[in-house]
């Protein structure tokens, strides 16, 4: 471990290094090692800063079962203001739709910043390049027309191109329908696609006697706490069923289910979720 640039030099220079830290090697050295003794792995993909964990499980392969067990890395994937995308930084972008829906995955690419637009169409689709050099050509407004782009394709690769396509039809719906909210529209005369949108289940008995509204956002994700729910609220950025909500407080009951029997919760212009009762 005193091996390890990131281990040595904190000891060198007296700077403080938790528990937790100085054992992180061990602990997913040992993963590897163990998916390879139950499982058969035998490869290990990760970015280059996970280099030394990755080759301390190769070691430890080889020296406990007897095992060859290869490391493979790759470029840390960083924005162009420099921000690492990973799970460690603004959560986990999950290939799994249980994880992550398709709807997200989608408004994950969709909110890319204007100066990654072309680098990530050539990392994360398959279009001709001749293309992707005409959409990172955009500029203005247009180059939201590339993200669009950028998020269907890449969605389309790992959830098929009907996912991707729903999800298209779902944000643009939804962007319809919020501009005809501000305006003051009738939002009874309009119809909005919402099969692509992140779906869960809420107690029953919670909506029967009037569920606060603060706690259905944050049970239904788009909050990662009560607390986080309740700054949504107060800054005027939370919406049930396309309506701005009044008060942290105010009570979500089984008269607010849509005809479908969903509740609609919007975070914001970009995140949305449906609830229902179970």
């Amino acid at each position: 471990m005193l091996t390890q640039d990131s281990v040595r030099l904190r000891l060198d220079r007296d700077q403080p290094l938790s528990f937790l830290e100085f054992n992180y090697l061990v602990l997913q050295a040992y993963d590897f090692a163990e998916l390879g003794r139950r499982f058969g792995c035998e490869l290990q993909m990760g970015g280059s800063d996970q280099w030394g964990n990755i080759v301390a499980g190769v070691e430890l392969g080889r020296r406990s079962n007897g095992q060859t067990l290869f490391g493979l890395t790759t470029p840390l994937l960083t924005t162009a203001s420099g921000a690492k995308m990973g799970k460690s930084a603004q959560g986990a972008v999950w290939l799994n739709a249980e994880r992550l829906s398709p709807y997200d995955y989608w408004q994950f690419w969709r909110n890319t910043e204007d100066a990654d637009v072309g680098r990530f169409l050539r990392l994360y689709t398959e279009l001709p390049l001749d293309e992707i050099g005409r959409l990172e050509m955009l500029a203005d407004a247009e180059i939201n027309e590339a993200k669009k782009v950028l998020a269907t394709e890449a969605t389309a690769l790992a959830h098929g191109r009907e996912a991707a396509e729903a999800a298209t039809r779902a944000a643009e719906a939804i962007f319809a329908t919020m501009n005809a909210v501000e305006q003051g529209s009738d939002t009874a005369q309009i119809v909005v696609s919402v099969s692509a949108l992140p779906q869960g289940a809420v107690p029953r008995v919670g909506l029967e006697r009037g569920m606060p509204a603060f706690e259905l956002f944050a049970r239904a994700g788009l909050a990662s706490s009560n607390s986080e729910a309740r700054r949504l609220i107060k800054g005027g950025g939370a919406r049930i069923n396309d309506r701005v909500v009044n008060g942290e407080t105010q009570p979500v009951s089984l008269a607010d289910l849509d005809p479908r029997g969903h509740v609609k919760l919007s975070a914001g212009r970009k995140r949305h979720a449906l609830v229902r009762p179970e």
